[in-house]
């Protein structure tokens, strides 16, 4: 019974954080107006569809791949160059984004009625980071 009630707990667990991030994501990219932006950026407003049903594919090609570890044998040199340049294109897009809204947490403030527990949301979301990136960093990194 404790088996279980452990499998559980992590199924319950990994559920969650999915949640967490996946509207995580799906929040930042609505609020920031990241996919309208770059439908701007290109003159492309018909082309929008298209945009979104790009990030939505890839979100869960890249999701599914991690999840079943699949391994791409490839030349590690030649297949860096692009993926390395398309990662840098998505975060100076999101950090300009950034730059222009700032207002992210405000607006769920409001939204969800959080105005009394925004010192608590912040302290989590900073203390949910560093314990996480500690545990990959001190746990995680040493198993594999």
């Amino acid at each position: 019974m404790s088996h279980l009630a452990a499998n559980l707990f992590v199924a319950v667990l990994g559920l969650a954080g999915g949640l967490a991030v996946g509207s995580g994501l799906v929040s930042l990219l609505i609020v920031l107006d990241l996919i309208p932006r770059l439908a701007q950026l290109a003159g492309a407003y018909r082309q929008s569809l298209v945009f979104e049903t790009a990030v939505l594919a890839g979100a869960m090609y890249w999701s599914l791949t991690d999840m079943l570890d699949v391994k791409l044998m490839l030349p590690w040199k030649i297949v860096l160059m692009p993926i390395g340049l398309l990662t840098g294109i998505f975060v100076g897009m999101l950090a300009a984004a950034l730059t222009e809204v700032m207002n992210v947490l405000p607006i769920l403030a409001k939204r969800l009625h959080l105005h009394d527990y925004m010192v608590a949301l912040v302290m989590a979301m900073v203390l949910g980071k560093i314990i996480g990136s500690l545990f990959d960093w001190l746990v995680f990194q040493w198993m594999v």
